[in-house]
């Protein structure tokens, strides 16, 4: 379990250098998609983090294939935690958004490069600025998976 806890927090290392160096130097919405389908592999690890010490624990008894289908079970595991269904609803939105591909493309090559997503409610976008609220978020759910689990502080991994 805490290799795959560990292997998400080097997913969120990949984020942050795709993030402040890569978006730096190529302004385009593909390396802004890389910075998402981390984001999504960042949740993978930790839920299958999750599944392996509920197995361990006898909760479930077996771990689905499906990164989605793995995240749905987590979710009824800890269906009493709000926050952590935020999370877990926060993963689905950005993988619904990774499968989309009526996206339009802004500001390609220049500071504020993004993906516009046309919603039935409202209009998603992700540039660099939202890019860096979702990777503090990631963070956010990876210090308290640590807590949540009885792992160590981040500093010390």
């Amino acid at each position: 379990m805490e290799e795959h806890i560990f292997e998400g927090r080097e997913e969120l290392k990949r984020v942050e250098h795709i993030i402040y160096v890569s978006l730096k130097y190529t302004r385009t919405t593909e390396v802004v998609n890389n910075a998402l389908m981390r984001l999504i592999s960042f949740y993978d690890f930790i839920v299958e983090g999750y599944l392996i010490d509920a197995k361990e624990k006898e909760l479930i008894e077996k771990i689905p294939k499906s990164p989605a289908l793995r995240a749905k079970n987590l979710m009824k595991l800890h269906s009493d935690d709000p926050k952590f269904q935020q999370y877990l609803s926060f993963y689905f939105f950005m993988r619904e958004l990774s499968k989309r591909d009526d996206f339009k493309r802004i500001n390609e090559y220049r500071r504020h490069v993004g993906k516009v997503f046309k919603c039935p409610d409202t209009t998603v976008v992700i540039n660099i600025d939202n890019l860096e609220a979702m990777e503090w978020y990631a963070h956010q759910f990876f210090q308290y998976s640590l807590r949540l689990l009885g792992l160590k502080k981040e500093e010390e991994y």
